[in-house]
């Protein structure tokens, strides 16, 4: 099983286009930890690297694979210190942006040329690193930064100019979604199996395949384009990108729980660290769309 988050189902946590995060090797007491409650994770047979892709081959002495050792292995507090560095980045650089590209009347042009011009640059950086094998904290941290020049400026735009606090309430908004996501995860009122990562990748699917052709009428066509992301249509779909992120919040929740278990290298925290973060900014533009929709209508 893949993650609909395009980090994870590109690079870190997928093997054997199987899911990783169930480790089926026996342990103390003959117990398989992972696949209790997981009816569709079974091992390849006649592959003794299935259960585990980061296990070692001793192949010297034939022996079979081995848990991998806890050192230089990922840890949650990796993933807490990655995560935190990017969107601390990604915060910095949309203060800075806030405040060194005006939209008053002079300036917005400029300061919008800018601000598209770096959501363009991180969104290169975003598609380099998801194919890269393997992360690359530049990559990353230059993402973020670019991003936040982006956020900021987009931000502004709307605070300033359609809806005074749009950029907090959004702030709070993503933020609420997270830790409700996060509780639902862990209290197991959220369950990832095979059936929920089907539904959310075919309904990404759609509403992303809705909204180019939606881009593609308003390029064209002039105006809003379908309407999907304006009026009532626009509110309704932006609710429906709120939901989409936060089922990849859990899918994001349970590759990272995954892979701490079964041992992934430390530096794939930063994959981790770039797909939250990327879902966390989808969350948020997804909120300050909503904002700036309904302001518009009054």
């Amino acid at each position: 099983m893949r993650s609909s988050n395009p980090v994870f189902s590109r690079r870190g946590f997928s093997r054997d286009n199987g899911y990783a995060g169930f480790n089926t090797a026996p342990q103390a007491g003959g117990a398989a930890v992972g696949t209790q409650g997981n009816p569709y994770a079974q091992p390849q047979a006649g592959n003794p690297y299935a259960q585990n892709p980061y296990a070692q081959q001793d192949l010297q002495h034939g022996a079979p694979p081995q848990a991998p050792a806890t050192t230089g292995r990922m840890t949650i507090d990796d993933v807490v210190l990655r995560t935190g560095t990017t969107l601390g980045i990604l915060v910095v650089t949309a203060a800075l942006a806030w405040a060194l590209l005006p939209v008053d009347d002079a300036n917005i042009s400029r300061s919008y040329g800018i601000g598209i011009g770096a959501a363009l640059i991180g969104m290169v950086l975003a598609f380099v690193q998801a194919f890269k094998r393997k992360a690359s904290p530049a990559l990353i941290v230059s993402y973020a930064a670019f991003e936040g020049v982006f956020l900021g400026v987009v931000s502004s735009i709307v605070d300033n100019r359609i809806a005074s606090g749009a950029a907090m309430q959004a702030v709070i908004g993503t933020l609420a979604v997270f830790a409700g996501v996060l509780v639902a995860y862990k209290a197991g009122w959220i369950r990832v199996n095979r059936r929920f990562v089907g539904f959310v990748m075919a309904a990404a699917l759609g509403f992303i395949l809705l909204m180019m052709v939606n881009l593609l009428f308003a390029v064209f066509g002039g105006g809003d384009g379908l309407g999907f992301r304006s009026g009532p249509l626009g509110i309704i779909f932006g609710v429906v990108g709120i939901l989409l992120g936060a089922c990849f919040l859990a899918l994001d929740f349970k590759q990272v729980e995954d892979g701490i278990a079964y041992g992934a290298p430390r530096e794939e925290a930063w994959l981790a660290a770039f797909g939250l973060t990327l879902t966390l900014v989808w969350i948020y533009m997804e909120f300050l769309r909503i904002i700036a929709i309904l302001n518009s209508s009054d």
